[in-house]
This record gives C-alpha cells, sequence and structure tokens, in this order.
C-alpha cells in the first residue's frame, strides 16, 4: 500500500507543480481561477490518499471542508466575473 501511496502522491505533486506553474503564468483571470481550483482538487486528493495511507477517518472531515470551502470560493469568484463582465 506505501507504494501506490508513494506514487499516487508523485503524481500529485507533478500536478500541483503545473498547476502551480499556470497560476503564475500571465493570462486571464478565468484562466487563472481555474489553475487554483485545480490547485484544489489535487489538494483535496492529496488529502484522500493520505487518508487511504494511514487508514484513519480522521482527514476525511478535513476533506469535506476543504472541499467546500473551495467550492465557495470557486462560486464567489464566478459571480464577481459575471457581474464584472469578465
Amino acid at each position: 500500500m506505501e507504494i501506490v501511496t508513494s506514487v499516487c502522491f508523485g503524481g500529485l505533486l507533478v500536478a500541483a507543480v503545473l498547476c502551480l506553474v499556470r497560476l503564475v503564468r500571465p493570462g486571464s483571470l478565468a484562466d487563472r481561477i481555474v489553475a487554483l481550483d485545480s490547485l484544489l482538487v489535487v489538494t483535496v486528493s492529496g488529502i484522500a490518499v493520505l487518508a487511504a495511507r494511514t487508514g484513519t477517518g480522521a482527514f476525511l472531515d478535513v476533506l469535506v471542508v476543504t472541499s467546500l470551502l473551495g467550492f465557495l470560493g470557486t462560486v464567489t469568484v464566478a459571480r464577481y466575473m459575471e457581474r464584472r463582465g469578465a
């Protein structure tokens, strides 16, 4: 199980670096929001892999809270962009 989760963490690390590169590169606000949302999905996936690796359910509460906060943040920014006319 450790080998599988280590491979998963490696893949998630590569995905997180690519999201950070897209976030830093100049572009539109929508591109940066999508990169930030993708980074949040990678983070939530990392928490899920950590929960599977340790075998404890304590991380699942953190997973749910992180997902809800990310969803609320994305909806808030989307409403802001819609009203701004971007």
